[in-house]
């Protein structure tokens, strides 16, 4: 399986639950809330947003990346989506925008919430995470290439 192929089953995995649109609109929902500062809406929308996010990866796609030889873990970030690992290499795809320069206790901290990305941002994002996986997972250096 190319590069290209474990992205489109990626991707296809995510729109077997939800359309873009509809993830983008949850999304836009629950960026709406924090803008608003409406914390029981917070409460509402946050729990099941990550949990969709988390279930997809963990549980659809845990076939496809073990086949690749990359481990699947609980996310460190608030935000993340899980800690993919290969051989002593490690990524985190999060739902927002991150700044290096922030310590991570205080990502999202601001007022107006977290940045949220879109679906094509995560996609993209996660595609990059994937990438140093990908030419790290042993015995797949060569499957994997772009």
């Amino acid at each position: 399986m190319t590069f290209s192929e474990t992205i489109d089953r990626l991707r296809t995995a995510y729109l077997m639950v939800r359309d873009a649109n509809e993830w983008d609109g949850l999304t836009a929902a629950l960026a709406d809330a924090y803008h608003r500062q409406d914390d029981d809406l917070i409460e509402q929308l946050q729990p099941p947003f990550l949990q969709s996010w988390r279930t997809v990866t963990h549980y659809v796609l845990r076939d496809t990346l073990d086949a690749a030889g990359i481990a699947v873990t609980e996310p460190s970030h608030p935000w993340g989506i899980a800690t993919l690992s290969a051989n002593g290499v490690s990524r985190e795809p999060v739902l927002c925008r991150v700044d290096p320069a922030v310590p991570q206790h205080a990502q999202g901290a601001s007022i107006d919430g977290p940045e949220l990305l879109t679906f094509a941002e995560i996609m993209a994002y996660y595609a990059e995470c994937l990438s140093p996986l990908l030419e790290h997972a042993s015995g797949h250096q060569e499957q994997y290439s772009r």
